[in-house]
């Protein structure tokens, strides 16, 4: 193909490609990028994106065929593509499915049309222990106990596997949504939630019925999840962050399904009902007197013949739970996140376990149909004072961060944004619980944190969503699956370190759609020149992937100093245009664009 110096993307050796943030089909091309690439590194004119072996499986789980990524990139690339790298391409996207697991009785097979791969599979010392029998040059049968840590020991040696075994019925429990003309408040799917659940569900196949689904916070993860229990119609098992989280579950189920409330069971610190459709936390599933002692909850996954386990907020899932996942392979499970982004690694586990990435909507794409507000993201720039700089150069690494976390200069920005949206409903929202309570003594507004009683918790929310409160103070206990669904404006004044999904899932409490003006804000108040500005700039990394753009707005007195010369500098060339009729030439972009992407 000829070469355009004129088109977006510069694909290079090392599987990184570079996108140039202010050409005109910046959007277009980052939409289809993100399908097989993940954001590395925003500066402010170009954008790096990595192919990995993961993000082109996933593509290929997705459907995604070798030809339509080479073409992507051969057709917006300035120089072409390398030869190798589309060679490499196809090699990760075929091994996607050259492996598949089909059943056979109680045992299991693995099967490849490759002899060569099965030859490959037989060599490897890892998985002798898993009793692989050979029993032609394309089939190897193991037992079906091994089936989720084999496949996980697979994806580790490069090999993704298609697992097409199939699933146990599991225990039947007709679930029927009212959107389907049954008696109660009925309510309509929106078309992208219908294109979820079939990509979930896929005619009920042995290709369906394992995968995780991508939609931003808002968009109606919970009413996904109760549309795929409807389809299947079985024992269902939720796992959830928080108790918050296990009471809005039930309460759209009881709204949206004709399940009553007697089969419907809560399982968390205070409650242990186990019923046909049970929700629980991590928490508790996790919780054990001491490090040496068993997990004492996790015998609930077996106290039912579930049908189907749906992991809310997949990507938080702990290992533990990973564990045990790998022994139930045989029961259908359902991911659901706004981010894949795990900051240990674990995305493969995901892959392996709760299955590949089977649907995902993009953000900006549900903001431009309004089923999700629209968002102005601004990272405001503070100095920390001259006391506290000189505690930051003398602080150990790890309390550095903290302390500029906790600049106290932050709060002069928090009052001047409160006065600024009068007139919103706003959340300031925080990771260290000395500074949130000094913010809320300082501006009148309770605090919700972790410790506080569950009762108290829910109350102030109550008030908040009813309008009786406008601002309110919370710690990291608001930063999954809490419904507050009026909040236009969020104020993150710290947060843990440089966590991408901790900025998504924060970004997401105020997403949900608007009865009026469908617009919200998110600031983010950072000290400048410190760790806590580096970190910003990777929690940003996930939302500029969405098509988010930060506005920066520096308040440092270098700036101010900047800025005052400036407005020299446009005194004298307004006196100097103004007597010579000269005129001076308009910047191909908006100033304020300058510091709009993350540096």
């Amino acid at each position: 193909m000829q070469m355009d110096p004129k088109r977006p993307l510069i694909v290079q050796s090392d599987f990184t490609v570079l996108l140039e943030v202010r050409h005109p089909e910046f959007d277009v091309v980052r939409a289809g990028l993100s399908r097989f690439a993940d954001l590395v590194k925003t500066p402010e004119h170009i954008h790096t994106y990595r192919m990995s072996a993961l993000s082109l499986w996933n593509a290929a789980a997705a459907g995604m065929k070798t030809e339509e990524i080479a073409d992507f990139l051969e057709r917006h690339a300035k120089f072409g593509v390398p030869p190798h790298i589309k060679q490499d391409i196809r090699r990760f996207v075929e091994r996607y499915g050259l492996i598949r697991i089909e059943s056979m009785g109680e045992d299991l097979l693995l099967i490849s049309d490759d002899v060569e791969a099965i030859k490959e599979m037989v060599s490897f010392k890892s998985l002798r222990s898993y009793g692989l029998c050979q029993l032609d040059a394309r089939t190897l049968r193991f037992s079906s106990s091994f089936r989720g840590v084999l496949k996980q020991e697979l994806i580790k040696l490069g090999y993704p596997v298609e697992d097409l075994a199939g699933y146990t019925r599991g225990e039947e429990l007709p679930i029927r949504l009212k959107s389907d003309g049954s008696a109660g408040k009925a309510f309509q799917l929106r078309d992208y939630q219908c294109s979820a659940v079939d990509s979930f569900y896929r005619e009920g196949s042995m290709q369906g019925g394992s995968g995780v689904l991508v939609l931003p916070c808002g968009a109606g993860k919970t009413i996904i999840g109760i549309a795929a229990m409807g389809k299947l119609s079985c024992a269902t098992l939720i796992l959830t962050t928080n108790s918050t989280s296990v009471r809005q579950w039930k309460r759209e189920i009881l709204e949206k399904t004709d399940v009553t409330e007697e089969m419907v069971g809560e399982y968390t610190g205070t409650m242990k009902d186990v019923k046909p459709i049970t929700i629980a936390t991590y928490q508790i599933l996790t919780y054990r007197k001491s490090k040496d002692d068993l997990f004492v909850h996790m015998d609930l996954f077996n106290k039912r013949d579930w049908g189907l386990i749906v992991y809310d907020e997949v990507h938080l899932l702990p290992a533990p739970v990973f564990r045990v996942t790998a022994d139930i392979q045989a029961t259908r499970r359902l991911g659901l996140t706004a981010t894949l982004v795990r900051e240990d690694g674990r995305e493969e586990d995901v892959f392996s376990l709760v299955g590949p990435k089977r649907y995902e909507m993009p953000w900006k794409e549900l903001e431009g149909k309004g089923w999700i507000a629209s968002v102005t993201c601004t990272e405001i720039r503070i100095a920390l004072p001259d006391d506290e700089k000189e505690r930051y150069l003398t602080a150990e690494p790890r309390q550095r961060i903290r302390i500029a976390s906790e600049n106290p200069a932050k709060l002069g920005i928090v009052r001047e944004l409160l006065v600024k949206h009068a007139d919103d409903s706003i959340i300031v929202i925080g990771q260290y619980l000395d500074q949130l309570k000094e913010v809320s003594e300082a501006i009148g507004a309770p605090l919700i944190y972790g410790q506080m009683p569950h009762e108290e918790r829910e109350e102030l929310y109550r008030r908040f969503r009813s309008g009786e409160l406008r601002t309110i103070v919370v710690s990291k206990v608001a930063n999954f699956a809490v419904d507050l669904p009026d909040a236009s404006v969020a104020i993150q004044i710290s947060g843990s370190f440089g966590s991408r999904q901790e900025e998504a899932q924060r970004l997401g409490r105020i997403l949900r759609p608007k009865a009026e003006v469908n617009e919200a804000s998110f600031y983010s108040i950072v000290s400048a020149d410190t760790k806590e500005q580096d970190f910003a700039l990777n929690r940003q990394l996930f939302l500029i992937e969405q098509g988010y753009r930060y506005t920066i707005e520096d308040r440092t007195a270098e700036a101010a100093d900047k800025r005052e010369d400036n407005s020299l500098m446009r005194v004298l060339d307004e006196t100097v245009q103004g007597s010579s009729g000269l005129h001076r030439t308009e910047p191909p972009y908006r100033a304020e664009e300058e510091g709009a992407a993350a540096r």
